[in-house]
């Protein structure tokens, strides 16, 4: 090189400056490597403790790809710093571009946000039933943006998870249990004992409803035309929607051999005789 130098005709200082800024140079480039090297193996070592943890795998890819995104740009500024490039500069470029990108991606940094902690806490799992965003149906997958929910008329819905998480979550599945409600009318003479000792042999006969809490029946209410009970039982959340269609229908055939009516409602008019008009 300092051959090179020589037929170039560089003075010796010019030839010290440019050698120095050349082994600097290419210190740098090797720490760049190296650093590139060290930052993809902490940041997988990372996501495998994090598997291990039994961490999501889409947080974990995530929370992977961060750290790998963090200890680059420290690699950077280490060996801009190295090589003696102005770093105050280039740090304050990257704030203005995080702050300006933070600005322009606010609902899809919240809703990243909150499929972080959607994923972390899981408040309810892929197969569930629940009421997530005003949108009721199963769940069908989890992203860090959305949540995918198949209603019960086979729509998907695409429920953003800041909505998610800024509302009410319900999971009708978490508990594996849930109590059914069944309000029956019967006709006023009919005998409401009877029709209570009906539908308690029938909550005591099937299987699917559980014992414990007890099933039971109330009168309800006094309407227009019928007394109004209402039946609760609990169930698994398998078994409530065959276990209550079946309950609708033995009641149908017990009322109707017992002579218990389950009256519709009626309008009653009545039609008023004109009145003679008034002597002047």
């Amino acid at each position: 090189m300092l051959d090179f130098l020589d037929h170039l005709g560089i003075d010796h200082a010019t030839r010290l400056i440019i050698i120095a800024w050349s082994i600097r140079i290419g210190l740098s480039l090797v720490a760049l490597g190296i650093g590139f090297w060290i930052a993809a193996r902490v940041a997988n070592l990372g996501k495998r403790a994090l598997e291990r943890a039994r961490v999501d795998d889409t947080l974990a890819g995530f929370l992977r790809n961060a750290i790998y995104g963090l200890l680059i740009a420290f690699v950077i500024v280490q060996v801009m710093g190295m090589a003696g490039i102005p770093t105050a500069s280039f740090i304050a470029a990257l704030g203005a571009a995080g702050l300006a990108i933070g600005l322009a991606l606010n609902s899809s940094l919240s809703n990243l946000a909150w499929g972080v902690l959607l994923i972390l806490f899981r408040p309810y799992r892929i197969g569930d039933y629940v009421l997530v965003g005003g949108v009721e149906g199963t769940v069908e997958s989890i992203n860090l943006m959305h949540t995918y929910v198949v209603t019960p008329d086979n729509r998907e819905a695409v429920v953003p998870n800041s909505k998610v998480g800024g509302d009410a979550i319900i999971n009708f599945n978490r508990r594996g249990t849930r109590r059914f409600e069944i309000k029956v009318g019967i006709a006023y003479e009919d005998n409401i004992g009877k029709a209570m000792e009906i539908i308690r042999g029938l909550l005591e006969a099937d299987p699917r409803i559980m014992k414990d809490p007890a099933p039971g029946v109330w009168t309800d209410s006094l309407g227009a035309s019928n007394v109004t009970l209402v039946i609760r039982g609990w169930c698994t959340v398998s078994d409530m929607y065959g276990a209550q269609t079946q309950l609708l229908l033995s009641i149908k055939d017990q009322f109707g051999e017992a002579g218990i009516t389950i009256p519709s409602s009626t309008t009653d008019i009545r039609l008023l005789p004109p009145q003679a008009p008034e002597a002047a």
